[in-house]
């Protein structure tokens, strides 16, 4: 059954459509970057560690909540996965094409993902969001390039309601 990532940059509405999505009885897996900063903050810590480890630790997670979520009968939707992380990596330049590349063929998406734009209206910042819009932009435009270099068809998601933007995914899903 496809596992299917929504992607973009902070604040686009990802982790709404997500909730929503899981009310309405798909299994979704939440974005593992906050549960991370989450558990740090509660922890005392810094909302996050060095680059190099907090991307180490978001593809760990990121290839756990794969691993679990492979053989579901159903759609799995991915707040960020291991292609995000894979990013971030790739980003500090510790990533080779050749391991990259076993990554895509072992942790393999559905061909199409969704990719969330910048939207400045919705755009917020919280305990565990501290970037600023014009840091959303360049996720977002990071997100898009990385992932069509890893042979990804992305999908844009309109502005909309919540409903609009599920039944938007959905629609394209079935």
């Amino acid at each position: 059954m496809p596992l299917i990532a929504l992607t973009g940059g902070p604040g686009s509405g990802k982790t709404t459509v997500i909730a929503a999505l899981r009310e309405r009885g798909y299994e979704c897996v939440p974005d593992t970057a906050r549960a991370i900063i989450r558990e740090r903050m509660r922890r005392g810590l810094s909302p996050r560690p060095p680059a190099r480890e907090f991307a180490e630790q978001v593809l760990r997670r990121d290839m756990e909540q794969y691993r679990l979520m492979a053989s579901a009968a159903a759609p799995v939707f991915f707040d960020h996965c291991v292609l995000d992380a894979l990013a971030m990596l790739d980003q500090l330049g510790l990533v080779s094409t050749t391991e990259r590349q076993a990554l895509l063929v072992e942790y393999a998406y559905s061909r199409t993902a969704f990719i969330f734009p910048p939207w400045e209206e919705i755009y917020t910042t919280d305990d565990e969001r501290d970037q600023s819009f014009a840091d959303a932009v360049a996720v977002h435009a990071a997100a898009t390039d990385w992932y069509r270099r890893c042979g990804y068809d992305l999908v844009e998601v309109s502005r909309g309601t919540v409903h609009e933007r599920c039944n938007f995914i959905l629609q394209r899903v079935a």
